[in-house]
């Protein structure tokens, strides 16, 4: 009997032991974070269409302007371009970071650009690159041009408006 509790007292000193060695494991990791040049953009030139010609009698039209260092202008309808063009350009953006990163562009889906007598004209932006982008060496070159509506009885004048576009690492 002696013997028995014994056995049952070294059983269930054992027992415990066991349960605790099984019940609780772990294992390491290493955690690290790399910090990245910061994406910027900077305005180097303005979106500017020139002068614009409404013909007479017409019914209005528009004016494309590329997105590109060219700045090419294309007009349709009612509106011709005059020989004495004004200052014609895309605009254009610098945008840096870091090394051969991609990133998004954001651009509006319409500017709205003010004129005397609280008339405006409305352009549909277009980017180049369009949607996305890749640096080269940590630059890039953004260029936004579009279309600009001249309506048939559009105030004569100048006209000014300002937007937005927006760069994000990808």
């Amino acid at each position: 009997m002696k013997n028995m509790k014994k056995v049952i007292i070294l059983i269930v000193l054992f027992s415990g032991f066991a349960v605790s060695s099984f019940a609780q494991t772990s294992a390491g990791a290493n955690a690290a974070a790399t910090i990245v040049t910061p994406i910027s953009i900077s305005k180097v030139t303005d979106l500017n269409f020139g002068n614009i010609s409404l013909n007479p009698t017409s019914p209005g039209g528009t004016v494309y302007l590329a997105p590109s260092a060219a700045g090419t202008r294309t007009p349709s309808a009612g509106v011709s371009l005059p020989s004495v063009t004004g200052t014609v350009s895309a605009a254009k953006f610098g945008v840096g970071g870091e090394g051969t990163s991609t990133f998004s562009i954001g651009i509006p889906s319409s500017i709205t650009i003010n004129g005397p007598s609280s008339s405006t004209m409305s352009i549909v932006p277009e980017s180049s690159p369009a949607s996305t982008g890749t640096l080269v060496g940590g630059a890039l070159d953004l260029y936004v041009g579009g279309t600009i509506t001249v309506g048939s009885s559009q105030t004569l004048g100048a006209y000014t408006g300002t937007f937005a576009v927006t760069v994000n690492y990808n």
